[in-house]
């Protein structure tokens, strides 16, 4: 077997893919990767306390498609919604800066 030794930076595989940073093609692939991303962790968060997702949406307020639609990239939470979603898994969201 022949080794790969064409190794490359994540971000030029980034860039070619999606575009530059600051490009609308990026931003548009980044925001549908937080939006994924968001609606795994709501998941993992859900399943961890053992809750349905008709039990999630009983202590929203809402229905079970809405949790459905959010797990499943179908939707994207605003960012009240998932502070709401992650207050009612018991979790809480915290902010920290990073850049120095």
């Amino acid at each position: 077997m022949k080794a790969n030794n064409d190794i490359q930076s994540f971000d030029a595989v980034l860039n070619t893919k999606y575009g530059a940073p600051g490009t609308e093609q990026r931003a548009k692939a980044e925001e549908d990767a937080f939006a994924y991303y968001s609606g795994v962790l709501l998941k993992k968060a859900r399943k961890k306390m053992r809750m349905t997702q008709g039990e999630l949406a009983a202590k929203l307020g809402t229905d079970t498609a809405y949790i459905s639609r959010i797990e499943n990239d179908a939707i994207t939470p605003s960012v009240g919604a998932f502070f709401r979603i992650a207050n009612a898994l018991g979790y809480s969201v915290e902010l920290v800066h990073s850049i120095q």
